[in-house]
């Protein structure tokens, strides 16, 4: 056989790294070789070697040491603070009359709560809420439930029956 050299190797496909050569200085601050904490860790060693020295020590506090940078400040604290000083009543329920009201003109009418619910296309959660007392008042409600039920729900009178179309 003829000589075949086995100590080097041929790969297909590879390419060779070229050194990086420096241009600049922002080419060494750019690819420092030392991480944050590293160089960190160095600054404590070397300023506790100082101080066992009894050597001239000159810190500078960096402005954003130590802190968390996404939750920078204590605004947002005061704002809940006054958010919580300022707090609004909530909403008014309806009254208790209102909800007997409802109760007893569907009972007379010999409607359930579904069946209510149906014929003013509202949820029977709403008539529940509504005759128990949670429910928020809201005016278009209150006004299917008058013209269904015949009643008057809103302002003084509540309760009474609705009367037919006023005379000219």
């Amino acid at each position: 056989m003829s000589e075949v050299d086995w100590d080097n190797k041929t790969v297909i496909g590879f390419k060779a790294k070229a050194p990086k050569v420096t241009r600049n200085a922002s080419d060494l601050n750019g690819d420092c070789m030392f991480s944050d904490t590293f160089l960190t860790w160095m600054e404590g060693l070397m300023e506790t070697q100082a101080r066992r020295a009894n050597a001239v020590l000159s810190t500078d506090k960096k402005v954003t040491a130590g802190t968390n940078k996404a939750h920078q400040g204590t605004d947002h604290q005061r704002i809940a603070k006054l958010d919580r000083e300022n707090e609004v009543a909530p909403p008014p329920k309806v009254a208790p009359s209102v909800g007997k009201a409802i109760q007893t003109a569907r009972m007379e009418k010999q409607f359930s709560q579904k069946d209510l619910a149906q014929k003013v296309n509202e949820k029977p959660s709403v008539i529940q809420d509504y005759e128990s007392g949670k429910a928020i008042p809201n005016p278009q409600i209150l006004s299917k439930l008058e013209r269904t039920l015949g009643v008057k729900l809103r302002g003084t009178d509540i309760g009474k029956k609705l009367g037919g179309p006023k005379a000219p």
